[in-house]
This record gives C-alpha cells, sequence and structure tokens, in this order.
C-alpha cells in the first residue's frame, strides 16, 4: 500500500521503500482499488493532496488482475519479493502473488498485524495459506511476534521498532496551535487521534471525562468507522461538555496542530499489536499514555518516554490521566521525547537497513 492511499500503512511503505532505494535497487507498486465498501465506510481511501504515486497494477477485488499483477512484477526477476500484511483480506491476493515465482526468490512479509482487531471467520484459513507460501517476516512487536510463532513455529523472523514519522512538521508553539483549533489557552488538552474504531477505545476515554473537572479538555481528531451516534450520544451525556470532535480524515499538513496543542496523547486500546499514532507522537515529543492491552506498551517505559495504565476503565483511565498532571511528569517526559528525535533522525535508513540485512541472510540460507 503506497500513496496515492492515504493513512499509517501508506506512509510506512513509503518511507520504507525511500529508505531501501539509498541502498539497493527496488521497484514498488500499489493498489489500482484497495478496500471494499463493506472493510472501509469511511468517505475516501485517497488522500488528494498527495504529489507521489506509485504503478497501480491490482484490484483486491478483482482476482484476475492478481494475476496480471504477478506478471508484471515477476518481469522485473526479482532476488527478493516484499509485501506488506495488515488485514487477512489480503492472504488469497498474496499467495496468488507468491505462487508466481520461484523458489530461488526469497518472499518477505513485512506484519503490521496477524490476527485481526474485528475477527472473522475466514481469519484462521487466510492466514494458514498466507504463512505457508512465505519464507520470512518483519514484525513490529512483541505481540505479532508472538502471534506468528504460535502459527508458524520456527520462522525466520526479525522484530524491528516503528519507526518516527517526520513528514508532519515541526512542533508548533502550544498558544497558537490552540488558538487555530480554538482550544482553551489554559486547559489540559488530551489526545484522541486517528481512524475511530471500536477496539481503540474512545468510549472509554470519553466515559472517563465524566470523572475529570473541567479544566480537562477532549480533543478528537478522526474519521469515525462505525455507528457515529453511538460516540455522539456519549459526548452529549458527557458531564464534561469540553469535547471538540473532528469526525474526518485529519491531511497531513493540519496534523502539528492537534500534537502541538496535546498536553498527553492517550491510545486507550482494547487490543492492539502497535500504532503508527503513537510514532506520530513520539515525533512531536507529545506523551502518550497507552493501556496494557496488545503490544503498544512493549516500548513505554513509564515515567520516561510515556505512561501505561494496567486496568482499562473510565474510572481507572481518569485516575491515571488526574495522576500524571497532578505529579508534574508531561514536561520531563516532552523533553526526553525530543532528545529521543534529534537521535533518530536517520530511523528509518537504519529500519531499512535491518531489513535489507535481514533479507540477504535469509537469502544466504537458502543457496
Amino acid at each position: 500500500m503506497l500513496p496515492p492511499f492515504r493513512g499509517g500503512i501508506s506512509s510506512f511503505s513509503q518511507f520504507f521503500l525511500e529508505g531501501l532505494q539509498g541502498i539497493t535497487n527496488v521497484k514498488a507498486y500499489t493498489f489500482k482499488k484497495l478496500y471494499p465498501k463493506l472493510l472501509f465506510p469511511g468517505k475516501s481511501q485517497e488522500d488528494s493532496n498527495q504529489k507521489v504515486s506509485y504503478p497501480r497494477i491490482v484490484s483486491t477485488m478483482n482476482p484476475f488482475s492478481y494475476f496480471k499483477a504477478r506478471k508484471i512484477m515477476r518481469q522485473e526477476k526479482p532476488d527478493a519479493f516484499i509485501v506488506s500484511y495488515w488485514m487477512t483480506f489480503f492472504a488469497p491476493m498474496f499467495y496468488v502473488f507468491s505462487k508466481g515465482f520461484q523458489n530461488s526468490v526469497l518472499k518477505i512479509a513485512i506484519i503490521h498485524n496477524l490476527n485481526p482487531h474485528e475477527k472473522r471467520f475466514f481469519d484462521r484459513f487466510f492466514n494458514r495459506i498466507f504463512l505457508k507460501r512465505y519464507d520470512a517476516f518483519v514484525v513490529l512487536s512483541e505481540r505479532v511476534q508472538k502471534d506468528l510463532l504460535l502459527q508458524k513455529p520456527n520462522a525466520p523472523c526479525i522484530l524491528l521498532k516503528h519507526p518516527q514519522y517526520k513528514h508532519f512538521g515541526n512542533s508548533m508553539d502550544k498558544t497558537e496551535a490552540r488558538a487555530i483549533l480554538e482550544i482553551p489557552t489554559s486547559s489540559k488538552v488530551l489526545l484522541f487521534f486517528g481512524l475511530i474504531r471500536d477496539y481503540k477505545g474512545l468510549d472509554i476515554l470519553i466515559e472517563s471525562l465524566n470523572h475529570l473537572d473541567d479544566s480537562y479538555f477532549l480533543l478528537i481528531a478522526g474519521e469515525i468507522y462505525g455507528d457515529k451516534r453511538l460516540y455522539q450520544n456519549r459526548i452529549d451525556a458527557c458531564t464534561n461538555s469540553n469535547v471538540l470532535l473532528r469526525d474526518e480524515y485529519i491531511p497531513d499538513h493540519e496534523v502539528a496542530y492537534y500534537f502541538s496543542s496535546a498536553d498527553l496523547c492517550v491510545l486507550p486500546y482494547k487490543k492492539g499489536t502497535q500504532s503508527g499514532v503513537q510514532a506520530i507522537s513520539d515525533s512531536f515529543c507529545t506523551p502518550v499514555l497507552v493501556s496494557k492491552n496488545g503490544g503498544l506498551h512493549e516500548s513505554v517505559k513509564e515515567g520516561s518516554n510515556g505512561f501505561v495504565i494496567d486496568k482499562l476503565t473510565p474510572v481507572d483511565l481518569a485516575k491515571k490521566i488526574s495522576d500524571i498532571f497532578s505529579k508534574g511528569e508531561l514536561d520531563r517526559v516532552g523533553n526526553h521525547l525530543c532528545l529521543e528525535v534529534t537521535k533518530k533522525r536517520d530511523e528509518w535508513n537504519n529500519f531499512a537497513s535491518d531489513v535489507n540485512n535481514f533479507i540477504l541472510a535469509e537469502k544466504a540460507k537458502k543457496q
């Protein structure tokens, strides 16, 4: 998945590709059409502001296009073939692709997520046929690594941390950013950012506002997938009315407004393996509060580069938020994140180099 498609996976693939282009010959392709409406209830799958695009050769909803796309890619005569995998829906397509290459071609999958957050009857079977056809795997969290090895023991695998995003620009002055979004300067601003789906726990965060005073302000930015009335009803019923909901995809040039306005980015996920939002927050030096569900907490050291909540209920979440602000730890954590950002300027290049070295090592084993 690459531009003109929008979202975290597209950005991830683009920066990974740019890193690879600096060290090896690589050819990239993307989709003509990606999700059916059933799997993408949002307004648009593409970003009209994207200035970069890649050859579009396959539609996930047209199996005949799988074979045409495979022929195009096979003509490149690659040493290795790489796909990104984040939904079991893609398994049949990637299975067809893999069958078109000789055994000497190393088939690599970058797995963002193996077990879907919203389960479907075909998930187990699709994962099985996909994993069987690929030789080695790159994962971004211990949770996904564990899921992979449970389903394919002894699978060649490398665990790499999700690099930070840098293309959203630099942090702004907090007062200026809040003025743009019409948020009171003196508020304690909590940010929930990204596509809004049930497993991300926004309902719990909204409920937690009932246990926080009106010095707190909740900023919600992202397109709702599902029944919008459920979230709006929760907001309307909340005793704390300091809520701003932007139910839409946030374009890249506006992302800095939200993270610069926030004191704390809250990711109260009910489950989840890793998050691009966490990487964005780190790049803006905005501390995160994550749940222990899934793998988001793996890279967070409590009170050092973020915060972790053990028990995810509205009351416990409100208490954790209140404690973070009352202990005055946000500035210290934010300063630590800014030091880390400076150290990680070449993070995408390093990520690409690590993947390339992994490929070379696995390729040598096949010979």
